[in-house]
């Protein structure tokens, strides 16, 4: 009988495929599990740098100059630049970490990390290590956490440079979107320069939904600036937008030259790099219109 009162008490007392009826605030506290970081270490050895080289100037660069026609410009920026060094860009394609990585001189190249999006490129172990080992990539958190800052700070502390794209994912419709500030926080933090780089023609060679650029070998656009240094006492937020200005002077000098750039900087007529006040239709369609360097006529798609 005692044994049938308790199973029956059980019974009574157990909601079947149903919460528990202890109310939370009734429940101990615990400190939510952090997820583990990928391990990345490996790709950095001396074996995981000759295997990178392969893959990078025998693999991702002959597809890449194959299958678009990149235009660098901007090389000379880095000479006397001594490493660690943070290179900030754009970012609207799957082209632009490959395509900046092998654009870069040799030297410099062997030598940066990649922020990559732990929730896209290391959610899946085949993938994480692909992308640890063609990019020397380290998780990075988009919604936020410090052990992506830890792991960030470790690798300059190691003396690795870093690629990083503060937009934090791809734009939508090609246009720059706003910086966050983890990246001049770095700067600031630990005295690093930043290299602006603008990014021009990705989005129009191959934007969200594409896994192969378009055909015709669409024309792309990489322009290294020259390094920005944190002032003394300058805030993250101040150098981040001096970064955001950089790559609008590069992303200038695509739409005019050189020269014609520097002058509208100083005249604060810089082209934008939010796109038109228009529907997302609209703005697209401005960000892929017809590139300068293979049309003749008038450039712009729309009016001023």
């Amino acid at each position: 009988m005692g044994a049938g009162r308790d199973i029956a008490l059980l019974a009574r007392r157990w909601r079947w495929a149903r919460r528990s009826l202890l109310p939370h605030s009734a429940i101990p506290h615990a400190p939510p599990a952090q997820p583990r970081e990928f391990p990345t270490e490996w790709a950095r050895t001396p074996a995981g740098q000759v295997a990178r080289a392969g893959v990078q100037q025998g693999g991702l660069k002959p597809v890449l100059w194959t299958q678009t026609r990149p235009e660098v410009y901007g090389r000379e920026h880095l000479d006397g630049l001594e490493a660690p060094a943070i290179f900030v860009a754009n970012h609207s394609s799957h082209l632009d970490a490959p395509l900046v990585l092998c654009s870069l001189p040799p030297g410099w190249a062997r030598q940066v990390a990649v922020g990559a999006a732990a929730d896209y490129f290391f959610d899946a172990r085949w993938r994480a290590s692909l992308t640890a080992l063609a990019f020397n990539a380290f998780p990075v958190e988009r919604r936020g956490g410090t052990r992506v800052t830890g792991t960030a700070k470790r690798l300059l502390g190691e003396g690795w440079s870093l690629l990083l794209f503060p937009e934090g994912t791809r734009s939508s419709d090609g246009w720059m979107q706003d910086f966050r500030s983890g990246p001049a926080r770095l700067c600031c933090g630990g005295g690093v320069p930043a290299v602006p780089v603008a990014l021009r023609g990705t989005y129009r060679a191959m934007p969200r939904g594409r896994h192969w650029p378009g055909p015709g070998r669409p024309r792309v656009v990489v322009r290294f600036g020259r390094p920005l240094r944190p002032e003394q006492g300058e805030r993250p937020s101040a150098f981040s937008e001096r970064l955001t200005e950089g790559i609008a002077r590069l992303w200038d000098e695509e739409e005019t030259t050189w020269w014609e750039a520097q002058r509208r900087d100083r005249a604060e007529l810089l082209a934008g790099t939010a796109g038109p006040d228009a529907p997302r239709w609209r703005r697209t369609w401005e960000s892929t219109r017809p590139d300068r360097a293979t049309t003749t006529g008038p450039f712009r798609t729309w009016p001023e």
